[in-house]
């Protein structure tokens, strides 16, 4: 399969040294993680940058899904220590706590909230702080021999960031356990039989299903997709009571911005009897 695609330089657009982005011609933006010389570890810079890049997709009209992989043969190896650790010792805490925050503030509190469906494609290495993403993104697809691993035990610190969080958040709390205090690596397959992505294909297969997961996301109403996302994320962490209440307004809140998508279903379900549950979207 392929797709046409827009590189960074030709189109302005954003990314810079330690993010690059594409967009294709079928609404995918294809965001990579950029050191492939570092095993595409996550470094303040790239948090900087990957925010932007968010931010600026967000905004995208071109963009109706984003897919988030590294270059090379890595995913993302997880926290550059070098940077985060050695480079930061002895400065002062408000320098340290900065650092943590530019992490965080991408990691989890925007990608868990991104209004676009997010696909995680993890190509390869797959470590540590890199769970974090990889659970804040919604739908998350891997290469059946791509390496998994939480293997801070072995030098003699816990997890960092929200890592033991985000495991809690889609893992059997055995599995959690096991892998965070062993620091034993698992393949893509353990990770698609755990629930920590969604697939496991192999390599020369992967883009390819992620285009193809990307294009039935595109092709159903963006309001409504976005609705349904954040309703599950947040409504399951409420009271029976307020989720009631908070998805019926994500439920008329995706009516008021694409009014068409619901006649349209309610169409084809109600009167004409083109559609049938279970066997596709309407066209």
């Amino acid at each position: 399969m392929t797709t046409e695609l827009t590189p960074n330089a030709e189109n302005d657009l954003p990314g810079g040294n330690t993010v690059r982005v594409e967009i294709d011609d079928n609404g995918i933006g294809w965001v990579y993680f950029n050191r492939p010389d570092k095993r595409n570890a996550m470094n303040p810079a790239l948090n900087m940058e990957m925010f932007e890049v968010l931010d600026a997709l967000e905004g995208d009209s071109r963009v109706k899904v984003v897919v988030l992989t590294g270059s090379g043969d890595a995913w993302s190896a997880g926290m550059d220590l070098k940077e985060y650790f050695r480079e930061t010792d002895g400065k002062p805490r408000w320098v340290q706590n900065r650092v943590r925050r530019q992490g965080t503030d991408w990691q989890h509190h925007k990608l868990i909230n991104y209004p676009k469906p997010t696909i995680a494609m993890v190509n390869g290495w797959c470590f540590g702080g890199a769970f974090v993403p990889l659970v804040s993104c919604d739908l998350a697809i891997a290469d059946v021999d791509a390496q998994f691993g939480l293997s801070e035990v072995n030098w003699g610190v816990t997890p960092g960031n929200l890592v033991t969080r985000a495991l809690a958040e889609v893992i059997p709390t055995r599995d959690a356990m096991y892998y965070i205090m062993t620091g034993e690596p698992f393949d893509g397959r353990r990770a698609e039989q755990m629930r920590l992505v969604n697939e496991a294909v192999p390599a020369d297969k992967l883009r390819e299903r992620t285009i193809e997961l990307a294009n039935r996301l595109s092709s159903l109403s963006q309001w409504v997709v976005r609705g349904t996302k954040l309703g599950f994320r947040h409504s399951r962490l409420m009271s029976w009571e307020a989720a009631e209440d908070f998805l019926y307004a994500k439920h008329d809140q995706a009516i008021l911005f694409d009014e068409q998508a619901r006649a349209r279903g309610m169409q084809g379900f109600l009167d004409d009897k083109s559609y049938r549950p279970g066997l596709g979207a309407q066209d």
